[in-house]
């Protein structure tokens, strides 16, 4: 990303994947297993940063997609500007599957793109979306048989980079100054949950059923009074509220 924003004849950024069957399946489930809070925040934090910096790269970034794209890759591809599909690519935030959520930006930037509706869909059930629902659902930008992925996505690539270079580098700017305000502090925020969620019950049963490839089977909130200790929701009464130290800061 530093070459490309330092090149000055680079003009757009196609962003493809050189695997068979994927764009980018997500993380490593084995490794994240057994990662503590402060580990899961320095591997989010760096997820994100990746993520902040192709964002913010003065150049339009067109994703091309095929096969799987999921968790961490799907996170990547909703930082680029446009996302171009063939039929058989999937997406999906699958993270509540394993006790976690998205840490990436994911729970930051699918309500941007496709509103807090669709985008509570499918963060809550985690489910695999085929590419054809996805565009319906404003996420992808086009679905186009396999064969013309690539070729479709750098046709488009050439369009945009006879533009004016400049002007082109700041409607990018504008348009996410206008539906992204506070995306760092609430990037900060995301982070900040998804790292305290390691370490649970459900998170350790969650990522160990997933490996086991057996069904997660999640606990009941008996134990709240615990693990949901400086949550923002952890100091809420029956009728609920919004307690805890994060939403206090987010309030502020």
């Amino acid at each position: 990303l530093d070459r490309v924003a330092a090149d000055p004849t680079a003009r757009v950024v196609v962003l493809a994947s050189a695997a068979e069957k994927a764009f980018a399946a997500g993380a490593n489930i084995r490794e994240m297993a057994s990662m503590t809070s402060a580990e899961a925040r320095v591997h989010g934090a760096r997820g994100q940063e990746v993520t902040r910096r192709l964002e913010r790269l003065p150049l339009p970034v067109v994703a091309a997609v095929h096969g799987v794209c999921l968790g961490g890759g799907c996170e990547i591809a909703l930082a680029c500007d446009f996302v171009i599909a063939s039929p058989e690519a999937t997406f999906g935030q699958p993270e509540i599957n394993l006790g976690v959520t998205p840490g990436w930006g994911g729970s930051q930037r699918l309500p941007r793109r496709i509103g807090a509706a669709r985008a509570r869909r499918w963060i809550y059930t985690g489910r695999t979306v085929p590419a054809e629902e996805a565009r319906a659902d404003g996420w992808v930008d086009r679905v186009v048989p396999r064969a013309d992925l690539l070729p479709t996505a750098v046709e488009f690539a050439r369009e945009l980079a006879g533009k004016p270079a400049l002007a082109l580098a700041a409607a990018k700017y504008e348009i996410q100054r206008a539906v992204d305000p506070d995306l760092d502090s609430d990037l900060a925020y995301e982070l900040e949950l998804w790292a305290r969620l390691f370490g649970t019950p459900d998170q350790r049963e969650g990522m160990r059923a997933f490996l086991e490839k057996r069904t997660f089977v999640s606990r009941d909130r008996s134990d709240w009074p615990d693990t949901a200790r400086g949550f923002p929701w952890g100091s809420a009464g029956e009728n609920g509220g919004t307690g805890g130290s994060i939403g206090k800061r987010k309030r502020e």
